[in-house]
């Protein structure tokens, strides 16, 4: 979010102030331990006895390199009523060295968590997490994956912490997609005042024509599922909704009236992976209901963090290679400081290679990857061989046109002006289907021509078929649009869209690649292609995209792949922009080489986003701005941005309720993961935020650029940080993992960090800046694991209420004071 007032400096000639520290009552909780030993052992886990100090029985070992991928020890935890608890594992690391494993809860992978060494084998260290529970029987395993260290042991868990009333909502067993946590709008909104709901709520308001509940649902495989709708209705008669399924009509749903919550079924066609499920007052329904939640036959877990994607990723460096590491380094502008983990591979020789397993089958690859430029800087292409099983699959095209910027920011593409980054870019092709237990290796060959080819990671995916197009939408083939040709489709996709509006029918873009050299207007009209691995609509000299003029807007199926090459907001295009009034929907769309990936603009009120994926923009991924109104970007992937991965900026009035859930954001190469600049009421909520480079904190909730005050209760909760946090050149500042900052205004209005996990932040895990005043902020259940400053900085006035915020690993101490800033200390706080 670059682009205003980037060069304010600021002077750090500060004295150390004492810490005013004002202690609460503690709070009792009592403690249930599960031994390691009686828990469920797999994977070649193991009860042993020989090391002392264990509890028990006996302790698991196993966890060596020989069962990397398998090695798991899963416990049966109760929990009643659901929420939030306490679990500190007890373990032995005596490697010397920082170890890690990964935690799962009810099969879903929450966090990956560190072990620092702590001593021998007989010395047994503690490490905390905090995990939602279900009500009643919970898995919890520790699992060596291949992405961990493991070559540790496992004592026990001890499980503390009551549930409060602002716990996270948790989906009961039975009923494992709330309708309180889909998306809601047209006047669709939580209530609770019809008893005997599950979860925390349901959603009401279906009085009026565009009231909707849209749900993420996640199927193993592909075809028909029963569904099963809780619902409430004591009107006296049968009341329709409207049946979405991935944003197309397919029928109504009748709900016959009675007492209580009551249930209906439909059989439902879904993809395999993510779908969204709706249910929606369209004109000829009658509404008047309340709906509680869904089930689905044949349903897998969502993920509890981050989103829900449908490949494999491999990072390189966990790979099998022969060739030269990269990194670990943060340092910017080094190529490791830009590698996923801060780590990756470099094949710069003839047969030099790296491979991986795969663990599920797969017929399409994503590869991120460094080239060398050219003296132009206007880039080279290279081939890089593919393999499977020993066998050469193909050569894949890989070109450093749309990397390497120069000089001081915003950056150009001219190498004369030094500092050289943004060296990575992705690659995607398809091959037949590989089998799981296939070893995929991309080698450079004699044939390789590039000097060099540094491999972050692999995305190894399933793709399904190619989708048909639905009855009623109009082809942009039948308007003069040619596939795979070198020839300009703009007009033809504008007449398909001006004659789709007009019948009231929907835009088709069917498989292949379509040239757009400006953008395509959208208002009351869905487009719509035939997956992102089949249909592509490819600007051309900085130009491309949809832009949103006005409400119903769909955009679906696609990828937008644009030609933007370095940065100039002035002159080229985001891939979705726009006010999309109410009612619009964008979901299952891949964008990448644009200005922006989405540019949400005023008016937009109840816009929902899914299931995308954005990559390689050269500003942020995403920017909802200004006059934004009940807007919640979701289950998407957003990589190698160039400024903030997804931000809110309330200039001039405010975003309101909006929200960035369960989404995945890695590596913005300046700026920060998330960024919330102003607003009312907006949350930042279950997410997986990683690898920021410069200028940088993981989550940053700041009165930067924006006049606009924070109102409400701004939100940030479940989320992780890993290896978050930059330094800021223009300033000589170090910035934390987590930055509140009062900037050109107090924030004053209350601010909620709850359930938040800090891994291995730069400098500080928290920052409070800069000497204005920062009150109402609650620090409640914040694990930090390794910083490489302090864990806490204050640098402003105000006050913040601290629960349970553990500390260990901070390289210089638990809290830094510099301005006698009140924390008022609950329970469970440790390290600082």
């Amino acid at each position: 979010m670059r682009g205003k007032a980037r060069t304010l400096l600021l002077t750090l000639a500060l004295a150390l102030v004492g810490a005013m520290i004002v202690a609460a009552p503690p709070a009792i909780a009592a403690a249930t331990t599960y031994q390691a030993e009686s828990a469920a052992l797999s994977g070649g886990t193991v009860v042993g006895t020989d090391h002392t100090g264990y509890t028990g029985g006996g302790f698991v070992g196993g966890y060596t390199d020989a069962n990397r991928g398998n090695a798991t020890t899963t416990f049966t935890v109760n929990a009643t009523p659901a929420g939030s608890r306490t679990l500190s594992l007890r373990y032995a690391n005596g490697t010397g060295a920082t170890m890690s494993l990964s935690i799962y809860v009810n099969d879903a992978k929450i966090r990956q968590t560190t072990l620092p060494a702590a001593g021998d084998w007989n010395a047994w260290g503690t490490k905390a997490e905090t995990l939602t529970l279900r009500a009643g029987s919970n898995t919890v395993a520790y699992r060596f994956d291949t992405t961990d260290l493991g070559n540790v042991n496992l004592d026990n868990i001890a499980v503390t912490g009551a549930s409060t009333p602002t716990d996270p909502p948790t989906d009961p067993v039975g009923l494992p997609y709330q309708m309180e946590t889909g998306f809601l709008s047209g006047g669709a909104a939580v209530a609770t005042s019809i008893g005997g709901f599950s979860g925390t709520g349901y959603a009401s308001g279906f009085t009026a024509v565009g009231a909707r509940a849209i749900r993420t649902v996640n199927v193993a495989a592909v075809g028909n599922a029963v569904t099963s709708l809780r619902y409430s209705n004591t009107t006296g008669s049968a009341k329709t909704l409207s049946t979405y399924v991935n944003g197309l009509k397919i029928g109504q749903i009748t709900l016959p009236a009675g007492s209580g919550w009551l249930t209906a079924t439909q059989t439902l066609s879904l993809r395999a992976g993510l779908n969204l499920i709706g249910y929606q007052y369209d004109a000829g329904d009658t509404g008047g209901v309340a709906l509680d939640g869904l089930s689905v036959a044949g349903d897998l877990t969502l993920n509890a963090r981050g989103a829900t994607v449908p490949y494999t990723e491999y990072e390189a460096e966990n790979g099998s290679t022969n060739a030269t590491p990269v990194g670990p380094d943060r340092t910017y502008l080094t190529v490791a400081s830009e590698a996923s983990g801060r780590r990756a591979v470099r094949l710069d020789a003839t047969g030099k290679y790296v491979q991986f397993t795969l663990t599920k089958p797969a017929n399409s690859i994503v590869v991120r990857y460094s080239i060398p430029d050219n003296a132009a800087g206007t880039g080279i292409t290279a081939p890089l061989a593919l393999y499977a099983g020993g066998a050469k699959l193909q050569d894949l095209s890989l070109s450093s046109t749309y990397s390497w910027v120069y000089g001081e920011y915003p950056y150009g593409n001219d190498p004369a002006g030094g500092k050289p980054h943004h060296f990575f870019d992705e690659v995607r092709a398809q091959f037949p289907t590989q089998p799981a237990g296939t070893v995929l290796k991309l080698q450079k060959d004699a044939s390789s021509t590039a000097a060099y080819y540094v491999i972050d990671l692999v995305d190894a995916e399933q793709v399904a078929p190619a989708l048909a197009a639905p009855a009623d939408h109009l082809s942009i083939t039948g308007y003069g649009a040619v596939a795979n040709d070198a020839g300009d489709d703009t007009a033809a996709i504008n007449n398909a869209v001006a004659a789709a509006r007009a019948q009231g029918r929907g835009v088709w873009i069917p498989a292949g690649t379509f040239i757009i050299n400006a953008r395509v207007n959208l208002a009351g009209v869905s487009v719509r292609g035939a997956g992102q691995w089949y249909t592509t609509v490819r600007g051309t000299a900085g130009k491309g995209g949809f832009f949103a003029t006005g409400s119903g807007v769909q955009v679906a199926d696609l990828t937008i792949a644009g030609d933007v090459r370095y940065r100039d907001d002035a002159n080229f295009d985001t891939g979705i922009e726009g006010n999309f009034g109410s009612g619009s929907l964008v979901h299952n769309v891949w964008m990448e080489h644009v200005k922006v990936g989405m540019w949400i603009d005023s008016g937009t009120d109840g816009l929902y986003v899914a299931g995308v994926r954005i990559r390689d923009t050269f500003a942020d991924g995403v920017n909802i701005h200004a006059n934004v109104r009940n807007t919640r970007f979701d289950q998407s992937a957003v990589r190698n941005t160039g400024d903030d991965g997804l931000a809110m900026f309330s200039q001039g009035s405010p975003v309101t309720n909006s929200a960035f859930t369960f989404n995945t954001v890695s590596l913005p190469l300046l700026a920060n993961t998330v960024g919330i600049y102003g607003g009312t009421g907006n949350r930042v909520e279950d997410n997986l935020l990683s690898d920021t480079v410069t200028g940088s904190s993981g989550i940053a909730i700041s009165t930067r650029f924006s006049p606009v005050p924070f109102s409400g209760t701004t939100s940030v909760q479940r989320n992780t940080l890993s290896r978050t946090g930059g330094f800021e050149p223009n300033w000589g500042s170090q910035l934390g993992a987590l930055w509140i900052y009062a900037d050109t205004a107090d924030i004053t209005a209350p601010v909620l960090v709850r359930d938040l996990t800090i891994v291995d932040s730069t400098y500080q895990a928290i920052l409070l800046s800069y000497q204005k005043t920062i009150t109402n902020l609650t620090l409640d259940h914040i694990t930090v694991t390794g910083t490489g400053g302090y864990a806490i900085e204050a640098n402003a006035a105000g006050n913040a209420t601290a629960n349970y915020v553990t500390v260990t690993g901070a390289t210089s101490g638990g809290l830094n004071n510099l301005t006698g800033y009140t924390f008022v200390r609950g329970p469970g706080n440790s390290g600082w």
